[in-house]
Parts: structure tokens; C-alpha cells; sequence
């Protein structure tokens, strides 16, 4: 087996395509943040780029968590719809089966949300379909996410 020598290429890239992308979305993301870009217009923007049917599943998902917790800043982060408390943390933020050629779409909490339930608890939820029952779970997740 032959060894790797320091800054030799790889066979195969560190990222694939979409990875990069949303490296660099998170770049341009910050740049506009520091310019005090408009969190609500960029989470518009991005759903409206969205192929169907994530776009109409991520405009109700959008509507939902605004109404449930409307104390919560929407903003992009890697290219995807979130929302922040007001230290500035992402609470949830959901991800276009599209985005990475899934075959759901991704609602999913990070550490800043108040989900604990004993020594482990789901963070993250797959999404095929948005009825009311999927609806009502997700208000109630978001509620409780942000205490």
C-alpha cells in the first residue's frame, strides 16, 4: 500500500457538487449578514428558486413556523430557509429533498431548540407530504423548540 504524500490530490473530490455549493452559499450568506441583509427576502428568495414540489411544501412549512414562532428570524443558512433565536443561534431550518437529491424533505432542529426528552430525542424529520396532521406536529415541535 503506497502512502499519501502531504497535498497530494485525492482520487476522488473531498465534497460533491452540492456540498460546494453550500459551502459557498454560507459564505455569501455571512458577507450579507454583516451588511445587514434581510433574512425574510432571502428565505422568499430561496424558496422561490425551489423546484416543485419542494417549493410549495417549503412555502407552508415557511408560513407555519413564522406563525408558531414568531419571535424566531428567518434567514438562509447554506442555502436553506432558518430561523434564529436572538442570540443569533439556528433554532430549525428545513432542507429541499432537491437540495441534495433526496427523496424527502428535511425539517430539522439544532441544539439551540428546547427538544430534550430524557437521553435522546429525533432532531431531524423526514417530510414527503404536508397535511394537517404533519402540520400540527410541526407547530408543536416548534413551539416546544423554542420554549
Amino acid at each position: 500500500m503506497a502512502d499519501k504524500k502531504p497535498g497530494r490530490a485525492r482520487s476522488s473530490p473531498a465534497f460533491n457538487a452540492a456540498e460546494r455549493a453550500a459551502m459557498k452559499a454560507r459564505a455569501r450568506e455571512m458577507h450579507d449578514e454583516q451588511r445587514g441583509a434581510d433574512g425574510e427576502a432571502a428565505v422568499q428568495a430561496a424558496i422561490a428558486r425551489m423546484p416543485e414540489p419542494d417549493r410549495t411544501m417549503s412555502a407552508r412549512l415557511h408560513e407555519i413556523i413564522r406563525a408558531a414562532a414568531p419571535g424566531l428570524a428567518p434567514k438562509t443558512w447554506y442555502g436553506m430557509p432558518a430561523y434564529t433565536n436572538t442570540d443569533g443561534k439556528v433554532v430549525c431550518f428545513f432542507r429541499p429533498a432537491s437540495k441534495f437529491k433526496d427523496r424527502y424533505l428535511t425539517i430539522g432542529f439544532n441544539d439551540s431548540a428546547r427538544l430534550d426528552d430524557g437521553a435522546m430525542w429525533p432532531t431531524a424529520f423526514a417530510l414527503t407530504e404536508l397535511k394537517a396532521n404533519e402540520e400540527r406536529r410541526i407547530r408543536e415541535l416548534v413551539r416546544k423548540a423554542v420554549g
